[in-house]
């Protein structure tokens, strides 16, 4: 992660506090290049749940932007912004309620993990992919996207982190487990037969 010198103390404790968050086992966490026009301080992590079959069952962005002059309607100094992505069964996918849904596993991370936050907002997204000519014996596919930001209330940025993976495990169909519990082994996604010729 960014290196801690010459920078506001305030933004080099955050960076402390993200660095202790544990990660969950299914999930591979990396830093990536932040934005560089959004805040004047900002880390990037990105985030993907691998399959081995599906290449990756979810993916997302967690960017933490810090501004000692913020914009009023962040409501503090810090502004989380996030953003997951997941492939979805077909028939989850057309689900009215879905985008709903999606903002309350959002929600319930947060609160689950005692991250408290104000001012946030989001977006949720059903993509319908279909292919046509060479490509029409691909299957239709349904992904969900989720973009999200809040501010933290507190200089504890830990929580919201593992709130985060929490959030990308579930939209990859792998729901948080109580301490002490293990996950049974995922259930591989059929592959879409192949065309004969």
């Amino acid at each position: 992660m960014t290196a801690l010198a010459h920078l506001p103390a305030e933004f080099s404790g955050a960076l402390r506090s993200l660095r202790s968050a544990a990660s969950r086992p299914e999930l591979t966490l990396q830093e990536i290049p932040a934005p560089a026009r959004l805040a004047p301080y900002a880390v990037a992590l990105e985030a993907e749940v691998p399959d081995d079959e599906a290449g990756e069952l979810a993916t997302g962005r967690f960017i933490l932007l810090h501004d000692p002059q913020p914009p009023a309607v962040w409501e503090g100094t810090f502004r989380i912004v996030t953003y997951i992505r997941a492939q979805l069964e077909p028939e989850m996918g057309n689900d009215s309620l879905l985008g709903s849904v999606a903002w309350t596993w959002l929600v319930e991370a947060l609160e689950k993990h005692g991250a408290g936050y104000t001012a946030a907002g989001g977006t949720a997204t059903r993509v319908l992919s279909e292919s046509y000519g060479t490509l029409a014996g691909r299957s239709d596919t349904i992904d969900i996207e989720l973009r999200a930001s809040w501010t933290p209330t507190g200089p504890a940025l830990r929580e919201h982190l593992e709130a985060w993976c929490d959030m990308v495990c579930t939209f990859a169909g792998i729901p948080p487990l109580p301490d002490g519990v293990a996950a049974l082994p995922r259930r591989r996604r059929p592959r879409p037969a192949t065309p004969r010729r």
